[in-house]
């Protein structure tokens, strides 16, 4: 077959796939690398009793999501005809792009492996399930956790994912979610807010006179290194969502994604910082790590199109909202130990309504529709999931599992043993 491009300009194609393929790479490390974020936050947020269990849920998730979207979940998401909705149940990543399909001059042309796809997709996965440890921590069976993780991973994410980034049919119905703050970030707070309703709160956290009582974490350095881990790892979450960096435009939009990034992680902790000020006249740390967090969810939605001292106000809202919808879950008595759903949650929805404001191809309607049709999915599959464990399984610890601490129940160990609990 005689080459259809030049060699100077095969050898171009060839040099920019290379290039591209290497940088989705590194972001999907970056990904991977926010997976020890989650790791170290939630181990901090949780008491010392229940810190091994955590390690263990975490790494645990990371192995699951990563085998489960292997063998079905990636091909479920991608492998479905445009704007459909019961997407295709296909296995393993499929054949890798061959040199041919590559120098096609053709703008369907790949421009980076499939192999680096699918990596770049499954530490999405991993991310969603992640949110769902913070939640259900301190009072769920490890066992019901982890089964729930193959269906969430395999199946409950890959569908809601078909229908956006696959091509289905909220993607045709004009809703943009440029790296996840719904795809990802909301459809992981859904399942876990399922999961919170059927578990009830941890003992003794709500009093029967409506008094809420705190039950501080034990580590909140390591909390607070989490939270830096994250921050990082979210350059490549956002940044990687470009796709490619192998031209100047493309380059250009790397880096105001970078900066409009942090910039709206910076407002979302100096706003949670303030309202926490005002509201308790204390600083609280845990107030001001879940502020940095909401704005790194708030401007995933869409990390490009703003300014960046738009960014800092889109963070700051999302600063802002997260410390009163922790508050206003703690009244309603859904206990969150790490605050993921309001986090991921809510403020996921803040992000994906902010969309609109600074671009111009979306609307608020589509917006909302997306946010309607990927909660209503996620939630539902997930309380059938749970609720089918419940009855077989059960999904909460007893009452004097609960007050040992998971960590001996579950793991026989203890993550500092050399303190008494």
């Amino acid at each position: 077959m005689e080459p259809i491009v030049s060699n100077l300009n095969a050898d171009l194609i060839q040099l920019k796939y290379a290039l591209d393929t290497f940088y989705f790479l590194i972001c999907g490390a970056l990904i991977m690398w926010m997976a020890a974020g989650f790791t170290m936050l939630e181990a901090g947020l949780v008491r010392a009793k229940n810190t091994t269990e955590i390690l263990t849920k975490n790494i645990s998730l990371y192995a699951i999501a990563c085998t489960l979207y292997l063998l079905c979940g990636y091909q479920i998401m991608y492998s479905s005809a445009g704007g459909g909705i019961i997407p295709n149940f296909a296995f393993l990543i499929g054949v890798e792009h061959q040199l041919e399909t590559v120098l096609t001059a053709s703008e369907d042309a790949p421009y980076y492996s499939q192999r680096a796809d699918f990596f770049f997709q499954v530490v999405f996965v991993a991310t969603a399930m992640s949110i769902v440890s913070g939640a259900v921590a301190e009072r769920m069976k490890l066992t019901a956790f982890l089964l729930f993780c193959v269906v969430m991973t395999g199946f409950i994410y890959p569908v809601s994912g078909y229908w956006t980034w696959g091509g289905g049919f909220l993607s045709s119905a004009g809703f943009s979610d440029f790296a996840g703050s719904g795809i990802v970030h909301m459809a992981g707070a859904s399942a876990a807010l399922a999961g919170v309703l059927l578990l009830g709160p941890r003992r003794g956290k709500y009093a029967q006179d409506g008094k809420i009582n705190a039950i501080p974490g034990a580590n909140l350095p390591l909390a607070t290194l989490g939270t830096f881990i994250l921050w990082f790892g979210w350059f490549g979450f956002n940044a990687g969502s470009e796709l490619k960096l192998s031209d100047v435009g493309e380059a250009n939009a790397v880096a105001q994604i970078f900066v409009n990034t942090n910039a709206a992680a910076a407002g979302g902790v100096i706003a949670a910082l303030l309202s926490a000020k005002l509201l308790f006249n204390k600083t609280d740390l845990t107030m001001v790590l879940n502020g940095a967090l909401a704005g790194l969810v708030a401007i995933t939605a869409d990390p490009l199109s703003p300014s960046a001292l738009h960014s800092s106000i889109i963070g700051a809202i999302a600063g802002v909202l997260v410390v009163g919808s922790i508050l206003a879950l703690d009244k309603l008595r859904i206990d969150d130990p790490v605050g993921a759903i309001s986090v991921h949650g809510v403020v996921g929805i803040w992000g994906l309504l902010a969309v609109p404001l600074n671009n111009a191809d979306a609307s608020f309607s589509a917006q909302l529709y997306g946010i309607a049709v990927i909660f209503s999915w996620c939630f539902v599959a997930s309380l059938v999931t749970w609720k089918a464990l419940q009855l077989t399984l059960g999904i909460r610890v007893s009452a004097e599992e609960e007050f040992l601490g998971s960590d001996i129940v579950e793991c026989g160990m203890d993550a500092y043993p050399e303190f008494k609990r």
